[in-house]
């Protein structure tokens, strides 16, 4: 069994955010399993957690690009709150780099964070999501069926 297994309480039912965040929690197991079968101080922990800080930032920006679209109106909080995350894994990987002990710590907060974030935080969008969806399924120009980065 997986340190966080993929759970259906993880969709939003919005295939690109859903696909990305099933990548965070695989580069979460990845992280988990390369601490168990190397240790705290593995050759490839460095890399995951690098990879980690690479793939939330893309995933932050594709998420925010949707909550501009949608309008939502706690759009400036959300990004707070992707800051937050950002600085404190930046400060984790920091101090990995530099030799302290924070594998077990870096995997306490991916996880916690993790499903807090999906669980509620984002589904707080979902409301906003579906009414310009539906809006967009009724506009002539079919933007419900373009990818997020191509709405209007």
């Amino acid at each position: 069994m997986s340190f966080m297994p993929w759970n259906q309480k993880f969709e939003l039912g919005i295939a690109e955010i859903d696909e990305q965040h099933r990548n965070l929690v695989n580069l979460t197991n990845a992280l988990h399993d390369e601490i168990i079968a190397n240790g705290s101080r593995g050759a490839a922990l460095g890399e995951i957690l690098e990879s980690l800080v690479d793939y939330t930032h893309n995933h932050f920006i594709a998420e925010e690009m949707l909550m501009e679209t949608i309008h939502y109106v706690e759009t400036v909080e959300h990004k707070s709150e992707h800051n937050r995350f950002t600085a404190k894994v930046l400060d984790l990987l920091t101090r990995y780099e530099s030799g302290e002990p924070v594998a077990l710590e870096v995997l306490e907060f991916l996880k916690l964070w993790l499903i807090h974030h999906i669980c509620r935080v984002d589904r707080a969008y979902l409301p906003y999501f579906k009414r310009h969806t539906a809006v967009a399924s009724n506009d002539s120009t079919g933007a419900a069926n373009k990818p997020m980065g191509e709405r209007a």
